[in-house]
């Protein structure tokens, strides 16, 4: 990937090392090693959408049902993308189509009303119509907006059409339907993987991820000679392949490593195979470092995990990752078990020596439909502006617009279509979290100057200068301009 040339001017941290003021920092241009298998690794377990193939008129979800195989020879033709690309041949009730409303209360919208409509207002007043039930005026707005929408244009354009796929399905009451098929209806492996590396390499957030909690876990064992990590979303394994390098070079030797990694269904097929696929590779890289390894892995979601799965030692330092995952485990206002808060009571009661946790900055829990609706927009139209500000993958690269579908779009029709059980995207910003982790027993502990540096050498010479570097509260924030983006925060 060529260097962001544009970042080599120096990037602004807020609050550096317990400063107030704004300062600067001029850092060496650093990368985490990309080797066979930390490339595999970089979505989260939320949601994927399928994409559109060349043989295809429009982009529908249908239709991406049966999308072939991905092979390289996709740059040989563009993908075919209308101006209204979220137009669905579904039969009655199917997601994202018009045939149960395109006929009840239209409204003659033309093209005046057209040239004369702000996509972001068009979008939040179909929200707001929706919200208040006035399905014909809605209706009429969605016929406007999917003319002005496109999955390969700008980024609100690009936005607003999953937006709308989602509006729709919110109407005809088929979000739950439809993304209950869709989990069913993953994209192959192959695709998912390079989707994954893609957006990878494009942006940040997932090396912010690993780099920022590798250095905070690097200092809270720096003198433990046993290190038991549990990774409640271990996926690739890809994250440990530099803490295992680094460690090799201690002092004194080497310290003995145990990974605990908790499965999920999409990292699974990513990889490929089991978690005997992490076993091999990372054991591979600790004999090739010297370095005393062990992996031991639970295939089970996130929320059943019990102490008896862990297998904790009287004698080993316990460390606990938890990596954009913890807004997706139901909490009390989803179940009265409330799994999101026992699992934190539970690791309270492993007795770690850090708990990191890694998250999206947004607030989608609790809200209402058309106070979650805004937030997404927000946050998303953030998200996009700063994928379409990588040099290496402009707007109709068709495996940029596959990435988007199968990493972030189906996250977007989640929190727009979806209640209830079904609706499984539910961010929580860092003060929320604060509360939680409180509540269970934990205690922040400050980041340090290191964990900053660590982050600040990931992003010089690789990305745009409007991402920047915040300190707040003993937390880190990446933001997207003046928009926290995800944070770091550490816990014991």
């Amino acid at each position: 990937m060529q260097a962001f040339h544009e970042s080599k001017s120096p990037r602004t941290v807020l609050g550096s090392c317990n400063e107030s003021v704004l300062k600067t920092a001029h850092c060496c241009s650093f990368r985490p090693p990309l080797t066979e298998f930390n490339t595999q690794d970089f979505c989260s377990h939320g949601t994927t959408l399928s994409f559109q193939t060349c043989n295809e008129e429009f982009f529908t979800l249908d239709s991406s049902m049966s999308a072939p195989a991905f092979s390289n020879s996709v740059h040989d033709c563009q993908p075919t993308v209308s101006t209204s690309s979220f137009t669905s041949s579904w039969d009655l009730g199917t997601y994202g189509g018009r045939s149960n409303i395109s006929n009840k209360g239209r409204r003659n919208w033309d093209n005046q009303v057209i040239s004369a409509m702000d996509l972001k207002q068009g979008l939040i007043a179909c929200a707001k119509s929706i919200s208040d039930s006035d399905i014909s005026t809605a209706v009429g707005l969605m016929d406007v907006l999917e003319k002005m929408v496109t999955i390969s244009g700008e980024p609100i354009q690009r936005l607003g059409a999953y937006l709308l796929e989602g509006l729709r399905a919110r109407i005809e009451s088929s979000g739950n339907m439809i993304y209950q098929r869709l989990r069913c209806d993953e994209p192959t492996g192959p695709q998912l993987m390079t989707s994954m590396y893609m957006l990878y390499q494009i942006c940040p957030y997932w090396k912010f991820a690993y780099v920022s909690a590798n250095a905070v876990i690097q200092e809270a064992v720096e003198n433990e000679a046993k290190i038991h990590i549990i990774d409640f979303q271990v996926a690739q394994g890809s994250q440990w392949v530099p803490f295992v390098e680094s460690l090799s070079h201690r002092a004194g030797g080497a310290p003995s490593i145990r990974i605990t990694g908790v499965d999920d269904s999409q990292s699974a097929l990513a990889r490929g195979g089991g978690l005997e696929i992490i076993q091999q590779r990372l054991s591979m890289v600790a004999e090739s470092c010297g370095v005393p390894f062990e992996f031991r892995g639970v295939p089970m979601l996130d929320h059943e995990v019990r102490a008896e799965h862990l297998m904790i030692q009287p004698d080993e330092a316990v460390v606990v990752n938890f990596p954009y995952v913890l807004h997706h485990i139901p909490d009390e206002s989803v179940s009265i078990e409330n799994h999101r808060d026992r699992l934190l009571r539970l690791v309270r009661g492993l007795s770690p020596k850090v708990v990191t946790l890694l998250e999206q900055e947004s607030n989608t829990n609790t809200s209402p439909f058309y106070t979650r609706f805004l937030e997404t927009l927000d946050y998303y139209s953030a998200m996009f502006e700063s994928i379409d500000a990588a040099p290496t993958a402009p707007r109709d690269d068709p495996q940029r617009i596959r990435a988007e579908q199968h990493c972030v779009a189906r996250d977007i029709v989640n929190m727009v279509a979806c209640e209830g059980p079904e609706r499984v995207e539910r961010h929580e910003l860092l003060g929320k979290w604060r509360s939680r982790f409180s509540m269970a027993g934990f205690q922040q502990r400050p980041l340090s100057c290191s964990v900053t540096g660590a982050v600040l050498d990931m992003l010089e010479g690789e990305y745009s200068p409007n991402y920047r570097i915040e300190e707040r509260n003993g937390a880190l924030y990446l933001n997207w301009r003046n928009r926290a983006m995800v944070t770091c925060s550490a816990w014991r």
